[in-house]
């Protein structure tokens, strides 16, 4: 049987957002794969720290009541994506790849990340924190 201490050694993804002031300000962390799992706090890595209890406490409980407790998915990528997608927007995406000098799947990849609101360069603070 899987008990709190398996369960706290499971790296879950963390997803971290400033609060606005109407919302008491700080940082907001939380574990979206336990629905209400969350804390707040002044900084970032308080929020994180704060998360920690939160997460025990959540965890705790579920076991508690005999509920189920999600686990998170191993990061198995390959990155790669096989795309089916209609001839004429395939024409217009290697013209546009023409026009800026890069290779058709280095414009795919920079349309999907500006559309998914993904940012890795550095001095970018991070949307999404990995590993609690």
């Amino acid at each position: 049987m899987k008990d709190l201490e398996y369960y706290l050694q499971l790296r879950y993804e963390v997803r971290l957002r400033p609060l606005e002031d109407g919302e008491g300000g700080g940082w907001l962390a939380e574990i979206p794969l336990l629905p209400g799992c969350m804390a707040d706090g002044e900084t970032p890595e308080s929020a994180v720290a704060n998360l920690e209890d939160a997460k025990r406490a959540w965890i705790e409980t579920a076991l508690a009541l005999g509920r189920n407790i999600p686990e998170p998915v191993l990061d198995d990528y390959s990155g790669q994506l096989r795309v089916r997608m209609p001839k004429s927007l395939h024409r217009v995406l290697v013209e546009r790849a023409r026009e800026e000098h890069v290779s058709l799947n280095q414009l795919i990849i920079y349309y999907l990340a500006k559309g998914a609101d993904f940012s890795y360069l550095p001095g970018d603070k991070p949307r999404r924190m990995r590993g609690l």
